[in-house]
């Protein structure tokens, strides 16, 4: 016996997220034209990439909103598990050439910047970094708000959550709300060194390794996302969840082998063979299926589809998300 369905939830699967990227999205453009502004009338190149950091993250912000909601299309003949890999795929091109096209600015930028003139008058450039540092802080924690709840989900800790989790839009916001303040302690170190000392060279030497930082940035958020184009098992601490609430079914004896597979950052399949209870008829293996696949959907709402099938038939093809005879 088979079973697969798809989940029918009232709204998307990936709300929060949804949410975490609209916050951190808003927030940064708001910033970027307040970085701009203060860097033009300071003459602080740190400032100019600190504003052009803030509109890389807001591009990047931009593309995950729409593979969000990309992902949550309806399964067609072409694509019939959705459109989360793709949607993610595109998502993480574009903001690594984002990222790329931002360090190479701001390190091109400081570098010509550290031999210009100086401003006296740094006081405007001060504000919108102090204004900045709390609106970046306010969507930092947004963030790891949302880490504690989806790591409480897996009962596992928040670094270890956000290591292993393949969402991500998660991802992206607490790397570029963790490489935003960093920047603006850099951009802020750099102003003040170049205004006690006279020196634009510390100005422009920040602008340098805000640029190295976007690069930095540019290849974790790629790594993360296309890691989810190589057919990805879940990390076997979140395997194990799995494994345990199908073990805990009524007529289940032995879960033979277990196979897991991300379809994207908030779609996952599963599939299992199971050692149903000689004593159990049909109607309780199909009672007790129907009844696992509904506890795994209730728990961990990314798993979209559920495949049990009775142990006796050919062998699944084992990898590394698979479980031998126990």
């Amino acid at each position: 016996m088979s079973e697969a369905a798809e989940a029918q939830p009232e709204e998307p699967a990936n709300a929060e997220s949804i949410l975490t990227v609209i916050v951190a999205g808003l927030m940064n453009l708001g910033i970027a034209i307040a970085k701009l502004v203060a860097g033009l009338l300071s003459g602080s190149a740190a400032m100019v990439s600190e504003a052009a950091h803030s509109a890389a993250d807001t591009v990047t912000q931009f593309m995950l909103y729409i593979a969000l909601r990309n992902s949550e299309k309806a399964p067609d003949e072409a694509h019939p598990f959705g459109y989360g890999s793709t949607a993610y795929m595109w998502a993480a091109l574009a903001a690594a050439f984002t990222f790329v096209a931002g360090g190479l600015f701001s390190i091109t930028h400081g570098v010509h910047s550290m031999h210009g003139g100086t401003e006296s008058n740094y006081l405007v450039a001060y504000i919108v970094l102090a204004i900045s540092f709390v609106l970046e802080g306010v969507s930092f924690t947004r963030t790891i708000v949302q880490l504690r709840d989806e790591s409480r989900k897996w009962k596992v800790r928040p670094g270890r959550f956000l290591r292993h989790t393949a969402d991500t839009s998660v991802k992206a916001v607490f790397l570029e709300d963790f490489a935003a303040l960093t920047g603006l302690i850099l951009a802020a170190t750099g102003l003040a060194l170049t205004e006690i000392t006279g020196d634009p060279f510390y100005d422009g030497g920040a602008s340098v390794l805000i640029g190295v930082l976007l690069l930095i940035v540019a290849v974790l958020l790629g790594h993360a996302n296309l890691s989810l184009l190589i057919g990805r098992s879940l990390p076997p601490r979140f395997r194990g969840a799995v494994l345990a609430e199908i073990e805990a079914g009524e007529d289940i004896a032995a879960v033979q082998e277990l196979l897991t597979l991300y379809l994207g950052p908030e779609s996952v399949l599963v599939a299992a063979k199971i050692d149903y209870r000689d004593s159990a008829s049909g109607e309780a293996i199909e009672r007790t299926s129907r009844a696992v696949e509904a506890r795994l959907r209730e728990r961990f709402p990314m798993i979209r589809f559920v495949f049990l099938s009775p142990w006796g038939a050919a062998p699944l093809e084992r990898g590394d998300g698979g479980l031998s005879p126990r």
